[in-house]
């Protein structure tokens, strides 16, 4: 299992693009295998400031934990990860999402219906751009006619992963990515649900599915303290129906209930379930209060490198 880092907290913090660039090169330097940064309206552009991160790195995987569809037209987002595969030397993983209908509707008024069919015709389009630089898809949401770009010659197709739970969503992360990305979603819910849906669907002649997962994680021995924290900072999440459905279906209770917390026997322990699960990939969220927390919680994750 590799273990990687989801510096999603640093556009929480609002911490300029620099800094963010500084802490993944730090992650780099610690020896871990890969590096996320998510997309949400009001955040920094994540491909933007993923080439920015290229530039302060040499060889640790980027990604995106995830970039939402309905904004963005797959053509432009075609583009824009050709152009950081270029900057960054192909290093880029493109995660993608379909986001939630609270956001999409209230913030855009586009509405949030047939997700699964906006997901399929948006990848219509994406993957032969990325693929084969050419696309000539017709649908109901997304079409594009189109070949060639002008230079980007040097950028391979990017790895693609979706944010996927539910059974159509799961399919075509096996059938037409690589593989799935998580949030939130516990080692019960992998083993039995996301694991197995996946293995289903994915083709005979293709490598394994990834998994990556992604949580809160402290080390730390005020682990009711800090999940009382999580809870409160990530409290929205219990009202989105795929997120409380995975939470559910773990057992969770929450947020803070699906993140790991505790000492450093605890923590390592609940890591251990994730790759028992069968996560390929295992990036957390370093969800700390004090230098002493950060400092007990990156030394851990380095340990398993």
């Amino acid at each position: 299992m590799r273990i990687g880092i989801n510096g999603s907290s640093q556009t929480t913090l609002g911490i300029p693009i620099d800094g963010i660039a500084e802490h993944a090169a730090g992650v780099e330097a610690d020896g871990f295998d890969n590096y996320w940064i998510n997309q949400s309206f009001g955040s920094p552009d994540a491909l933007t400031t993923l080439a920015i991160v290229g530039r302060a790195t040499s060889r640790i995987e980027l990604g995106t934990a995830v970039v939402p569809t309905y904004p963005r037209h797959p053509l432009q987002l075609a583009t824009q990860a050709l152009t950081v595969q270029e900057i960054i030397g192909n290093r880029l993983t493109v995660g993608l999402g379909l986001a939630h209908k609270p956001s999409i509707e209230g913030t855009l008024d586009i509405a949030f219906e047939h997700p699964a069919k906006h997901m399929g015709e948006y990848l219509d389009v994406l993957i032969p751009l990325m693929n084969e630089r050419t696309a000539d898809a017709h649908g109901d949401y997304w079409s594009a006619h189109f070949e060639g770009f002008a230079g980007l010659s040097g950028a391979e197709a990017p790895g693609l992963l979706l944010a996927a739970m539910g059974p159509r969503m799961l399919r075509m992360a096996a059938e037409r990515a690589d593989g799935t990305i998580l949030w939130l979603a516990g080692p019960k819910t992998i083993r039995e649900h996301i694991r197995p849906a996946l293995e289903a669907a994915r083709p005979a002649t293709a490598a394994p599915a990834r998994i990556v997962a992604s949580m809160p994680l402290c080390v730390t021995e005020r682990a009711d303290e800090v999940r009382a924290m999580v809870d409160a900072m990530l409290e929205g999440y219990n009202d989105l129906p795929s997120y409380r459905g995975v939470m559910d279906r773990d057992g969770s209770g929450g947020p803070g209930g699906a993140s790991v917390l505790g000492t450093e026997a605890e923590v390592l322990a609940s890591i251990e379930q994730y790759a028992e699960a069968g996560c390929t990939d295992f990036a957390p969220v370093e969800f700390t209060l004090t230098e002493e927390e950060a400092a007990a919680t990156r030394s851990l994750l380095k340990s398993l490198l």
